[in-house]
């Protein structure tokens, strides 16, 4: 069974850093998917799974942030890395944060000497203190959250910025949802469906882009909009 983690041990895997410089220009993106994904899951939010090596990368960051304590907040990071760097190179029960119950299921990390180079590790461990941020995730899950109270016809339109080429009355860019209700009958629905899957080009003469595929929606999202759209046809909007 899948569960969210907002906060877990410090059992870090192929990360590591220091508040040097590092010699090559690398991608702490890049290196990230390279070396860590194939044990740690990097999503945010953070996914864990029965089975898994070590515990989601968020969780990492977030537990480590939460122990690791300064006087001042701009050397944090400093603080951060410098542990990282250290621990992932050289791993022992007296430097890790984590608790028994979290070394019972994972283990204690081996060293990655010779797995990474430092100045990698300097990469990839700067990155995550920057991608791992509470603040940005519990931005975005209250974003999540707000738009999930939507019904699912306004929150696709929202999500997908639906609203930057049609307006609901009025052509933009593109045609007016009112506009394609009048064009299409409810027998023509899956033309319609289709139309917004898989994208369009000279449809309508007045628009000044192609319409773009959105093979990311789902059925049912797909179904939802087309029904939307369809019952303006009769119904003046008042969203």
């Amino acid at each position: 069974m899948k569960k969210i983690y907002f906060a877990l041990p410090a059992l870090l895997l192929l990360l590591g850093c220091s508040d040097e410089a590092p010699k090559n220009n690398y991608s702490g993106a890049k290196l990230l998917e390279q070396k860590c994904q194939h044990c740690h899951n990097l999503d945010i939010p953070a996914i864990s799974f029965e089975g898994e090596k070590a515990p989601p990368m968020m969780g990492i960051v977030f537990h480590l942030k939460d122990f690791i304590k300064v006087s001042i907040p701009t050397e944090k990071k400093a603080k951060f890395v410098d542990f990282v760097t250290d621990y992932v190179l050289n791993p022992s029960l007296e430097k890790s944060f984590c608790d028994e119950k979290s070394l019972k299921i994972y283990g204690l990390m081996p060293s990655q000497k010779g797995m990474i180079t430092r100045d990698e590790l300097l990469a990839v461990s700067s990155h995550i203190y920057e991608r791992y941020d509470q603040d940005t995730f519990l931005k975005s899950m209250a974003e999540k959250a707000r738009l999930e109270k939507m019904p699912l016809q306004l929150r696709i339109r929202e999500a997908k910025n639906c609203k930057v080429c049609h307006d609901i009355e009025k052509d933009k860019m593109g045609p007016s949802f009112v506009h394609i209700a009048q064009r299409y009958s409810p027998a023509e629905k899956q033309t319609l469906i289709e139309s917004m899957k898989k994208g369009s080009q000279g449809k309508w003469e007045k628009s000044r882009i192609p319409m773009p595929s959105f093979k990311m929606l789902t059925d049912e999202e797909l179904e939802a909009m087309a029904v939307w759209i369809l019952s303006l046809k009769k119904n003046e909007a008042t969203q």
